[in-house]
Parts: structure tokens; sequence; C-alpha cells
């Protein structure tokens, strides 16, 4: 059994970045893996062709016999995954040589985190910009109230933590599914962005996150709503009422004790711990 699944579905994908992205993946310093490879574009025979050129047998290719969609096509290639990890893939990036690597020796050594991630360097368009996003669980759970601050494209995921909770992609909330995805996963596991780049994020006039964008917004908005809802302690954080060092009350209709901070322990009722915050 192989240790890594890497699951990338495909769809009408541009020739020369489907050959940068397969290469970046045969050409990682961690090799123990199996490459699944979707394609939910199956009447794009250029596509099959490419990917049947490689020759590498850890590569596994299969194909929609009708275009089923982004969600379903992501849920397909979970359930067909063997990989003790699940190191999630778009089809158009380019993951550093040593990604796997990185991440694997990451979650060997912290078994209580189950989603590990790191930092994308945007190319394309003249944008080369680096999308920086926090290290620590507390950190990213307070963002993740305000945005997808886990980078998907660049994210391996423990998948006995997806198993046992019966978690998967959800179609209501394309194309923001990947958000819907760590918001599910914030009550049962945590998370880490390693302080590196992993992945070479593609930024095109056509690519999916500026044709879909004002649907991902809707379907974001409400995610967000839903977060602070349920952690309303985060949503302070990354609204940064509450910042290090002080000392925090919140008490429902002015008077009802709730939440409250001290020596950086979030209390509930003002005296059952819930968690320690880090605040680097």
């Amino acid at each position: 059994m192989p240790r890594v699944s890497v699951l990338t579905p495909l769809y009408n994908t541009n020739p020369v970045h489907l050959r940068e992205m397969i290469e970046s993946i045969l050409n990682q310093t961690f090799t123990d893996f199996e490459f699944l490879i979707l394609n939910d574009s199956p009447d794009n025979t250029e596509i099959e062709d490419i990917v049947k050129s490689y020759k590498d047998k850890r590569i596994k290719y299969s194909k929609n016999e009708r275009n089923m969609g982004i969600t379903p096509s992501r849920n397909k290639l979970l359930k067909m995954a063997r990989g003790e990890y699940i190191a999630i893939f778009d089809h158009d990036d380019i993951s550093v040589p040593t990604r796997l690597a990185q991440e694997v020796e990451f979650l060997d050594t912290h078994p209580h985190i189950g989603v590990v991630s790191g930092w994308l360097e945007y190319f394309g368009l003249g944008n080369n910009n680096i999308l920086r996003t926090p290290e620590y669980d507390s950190a990213i759970r307070a963002h993740l109230t305000e945005n997808c601050y886990v980078a998907h494209t660049a994210a391996m995921i423990r998948k006995s933590v997806l198993t046992a909770n019966n978690i998967e992609y959800e179609e209501f909330y394309t194309p923001a599914e990947d958000y819907r995805l760590w918001a599910r996963l914030m009550d049962v596991t945590h998370f880490h962005n390693l302080q590196t780049v992993l992945v070479r994020y593609r930024w095109f006039e056509n690519n999916t996150s500026k044709r879909m964008n004002d649907m991902r917004e809707e379907a974001a908005a409400n995610i967000r709503w839903e977060l602070s809802s349920k952690y309303p302690e985060y949503r302070l954080i990354a609204s940064k009422l509450i910042v290090p060092g002080t000392r925090f009350r919140l008490r429902l209709f002015g008077f009802i004790p709730l939440l409250k901070i001290k020596n950086n322990w979030v209390l509930l009722f003002e005296c059952i711990p819930l968690f320690k915050i880090k605040w680097k």
C-alpha cells in the first residue's frame, strides 16, 4: 500500500500545464505514492493521450463516463485512494520537489495534526506574490472564520480523519468546497501550515478561481457566517478584538458569562478550559 495518494481531477486542462503538473509530482523526492488522475472531460482525448504517455506505474488514470463536476470528482478520488495520507493537487499547479517529503515528515511526527499545508507562490499574469498563511492551529482556526487560510492545492490530509468522521466534499458549496471541507474538519482535528512555499499556483485569465469568483464568494460568505456563529472566540481573535497578553470577557446580553481569556486560556462560562491560544 502506498503511503500517499495524490489526487488530481482534470477538466480540459491545457496540455502544457498538464505536463508540468504531472512532472512536478513524478519528480518528488518522496517516492512512495500513487498518483490518481481523474479526467472529468472524457471527450478530450488529448488529455488522455498525454497522461498515458507517462509510463510511470504510480499513475492510476481513469475518466468519468460523463462530466460530473469538480466536487463529485473529488469525492470519487477520495474513495479510490489507498494511501495513509491524501495529497490534494490541482490540475494546473506545480509542486516543489520536496513538497510530499516535507508534509509526510510533519504528519508522521505530529499525530494530533490531521491537515498540513503550506504557502503558495503565485505565477502568471505578472503576479509572483507569495501567499503566506499562519502556522499554528489556533491562528489558522481564527483566520478560517474570515476566509480559506489553508491552501487546498498544497494540503495533505490524514485519510483516517476523513473516514472516521464520514467527511467528504459537499457539492452545495461548490466552488468553495475546499473551504467547507476545512470548516467541517475544524470540529474533529487540528491544522498546521508549513512556513515555506510548497506549490507554485498558476494564475491566468481562464483559471477556475477567476471565472467562478462570484459563486465562490457567495458560498464562502455562508461558510463564514456558520463558523462565526459556531466559534465566536476565533472570530474575535481574527477581528483583533482579542490581542496577545490581554484579558477578555464575553457576556451574553451583557451579563451572562460566556467566554473569558486568562493567561492565554479560553474559558467557557469563565471557568471551563477549552484550549490555549498559541499567538505565534
